[in-house]
Order: C-alpha cells, then sequence, then structure tokens
C-alpha cells in the first residue's frame, strides 16, 4: 500500500512539476497573448485609419494581415510551452500552406494583385474607370476582385488577376479633361467665320475653363464637306454635360448662322435624246441581224 501511495506521490509531484506546471504557464500565455493581440489590433487600427497614405481597403488589409501573424505566433508559443517541438509544427503549417497555394493558385494571384491595387492606388473608390472595354463607377475594391457599377446601374465583379492583367483607363485621375467634337461644314463658307463663331459659342459654355483654352480648327478635306475640329476642356466630374450640351449648342450656332448640316447626295442626270438612242441601237441590231 505504501509503494502505491508513493507512486501515486510521485505521479502527483511530476504532474505539478511538470505537466501541471507547462499547462497553468500555458494558459497564462494563452490569456496574456489574447490580450496583447487585442491591445495590437486597437493600436495598429487607429494608427491605418489615421495614416494618409492607406485608404480603408489597404487599412483593413493591414490590420488582418497583422491579426493573422500575431494569432500565429500564439499558437507555437502555446505549443512550445506544453513541451511539443515547434519544428513539427511549422513543417505541418509549410505542407498545408503549399498544398493551399497549388489547390487556389488563381484566387492567391487575384489576392496577391488586389494587395497591389490597394497599395499603388491605380483606382480608388468612386472612379470611372475602364477595364478591358467595361465602363463603369468603382463601388468596391476588394482582395480578390473589384466591383463597378456601369451607368446602366449593371453590376460586373472584375477578379483582380483580370483587373492588373487587361488596360485599364482611369477617366478620374486628372481634373480636367477635353472634349473634341468634329462639325462637318459644306465648302463655300467663311472659314475664319466659322472659326470665330464656333468658338464663341463653345468659350460661352458655362463648363468650358478658359486654361487650357478651347480651340477651333479645321481639321480636314472631304470630298463634300470641310471638317471643323472643336476642343474645350472642363472639369471631369461635368464631362459628359459638357460633351453633349456643347454638340447641341454648336449644331443650333451653326443653324442660326445660316449653315446646315451637310448630307450626302447622289445626283443622277437624264439625257434628253435618251430614246432616240435606244431606236438606234434597236436599228443597229436588227441590222446586223
Amino acid at each position: 500500500m505504501n509503494d502505491i501511495w508513493e507512486a501515486l506521490k510521485a505521479i502527483g509531484t511530476d504532474f505539478v512539476q511538470h505537466t501541471g506546471l507547462a499547462i497553468v504557464r500555458t494558459v497564462a500565455f494563452l490569456v496574456l497573448g489574447l490580450i496583447v493581440i487585442k491591445i495590437v489590433r486597437v493600436i495598429a487600427r487607429s494608427a491605418a485609419l489615421k495614416s494618409r497614405k492607406l485608404d480603408r481597403s489597404a487599412s483593413t488589409f493591414v490590420i488582418s494581415v497583422v491579426t493573422v501573424i500575431l494569432y500565429v505566433l500564439l499558437i507555437i508559443l502555446l505549443v512550445s510551452s506544453l513541451g511539443f517541438s515547434t519544428a513539427g509544427i511549422i513543417a505541418a503549417f509549410s505542407a498545408v500552406a503549399l498544398a493551399i497555394a497549388l489547390a487556389l493558385k488563381d484566387s492567391l494571384a487575384s489576392l496577391a494583385n488586389g494587395v497591389i491595387i490597394i497599395f499603388t492606388k491605380p483606382f480608388k473608390k468612386g472612379d470611372y474607370i475602364s477595364i478591358g472595354g467595361m465602363d463603369g463607377l468603382v463601388q468596391d475594391i476588394r482582395l480578390f476582385n473589384t466591383k463597378i457599377l456601369t451607368y446602366s446601374n449593371e453590376e460586373i465583379i472584375v477578379p483582380n488577376s483580370e483587373v492588373l492583367g487587361s488596360k485599364l483607363v482611369n477617366y478620374s485621375t486628372m481634373p480636367l479633361r477635353r472634349v473634341v467634337i468634329d462639325l462637318p461644314v459644306p465648302y463655300g463658307v467663311n472659314v475664319r467665320e466659322v472659326k470665330a463663331f464656333l468658338l464663341e459659342a463653345t468659350a460661352a459654355y458655362k463648363y468650358t475653363v478658359t486654361t487650357p483654352a478651347p480651340s477651333v480648327v479645321l481639321a480636314d478635306y472631304g470630298e463634300h464637306t470641310l471638317k471643323f475640329s472643336v476642343r474645350a476642356w472642363g472639369p471631369t466630374a461635368n464631362y459628359w454635360d459638357l460633351y453633349f450640351d456643347l454638340r447641341e449648342i454648336l449644331l443650333e450656332t451653326l443653324t442660326a448662322h445660316g449653315i446646315e448640316k451637310p448630307f450626302n447626295r447622289l445626283e443622277v442626270k437624264l439625257r434628253e435624246d435618251w430614246e432616240d438612242a435606244d431606236r438606234e441601237q434597236e436599228t443597229q441590231k436588227g441590222g446586223e441581224a
């Protein structure tokens, strides 16, 4: 009986000195680690949101990455505290990460491109862009895809791997955009007068800026018409107003000055002696017969 008691006592002593102490130490590390992670997340969120170099998407991504790294480090610390070898855990993590990378290579490519988009900022939320021929307003920039909304209220989800792999045009980057409107005018007009009243009408429009100044040039000589090109600059936010309103204003200006929009015409001339010519041909055919 004494031997059994001594064995139990030895087991209890060993548990308290080794295993029990490891468990208590691990629990303490767990509680302390969770507190530290919470404090670091608060500090990182505050610093990221206050940073002018990072937008909301970038801030969220930074906070997520920091949180994941801290949790991984905490898990490794807890495993080490329990007395297990961390080399096996790291090897297991590496194997799992490799398998996930191979299975989700396309998604990871979109993720990598999403990180690039968030930090390089080729466009931001609210910009009017064109990606691979699709135009729309940027609604949201996510890690795996970008959501744009067309003017027809159609939502388009574009994978980030296609965003950076396609031709990208950002129409909202610069504060001013130029409108170019070509006008066909019939031959015979006074070129200087046409340029003068077209320029006056263009400059008088409310969204036309004075710097850079608008201009009107004789762009080309057509077969039947002269082509005048009207060029005006305006705020990017009012580009479409400038474009469509100027088209209407310039047409009204031409009409007011007695210049009508030319149309393609086909002139057909009839010979007065066509009946005599037909009879002569029939007579010649009869003689030959």
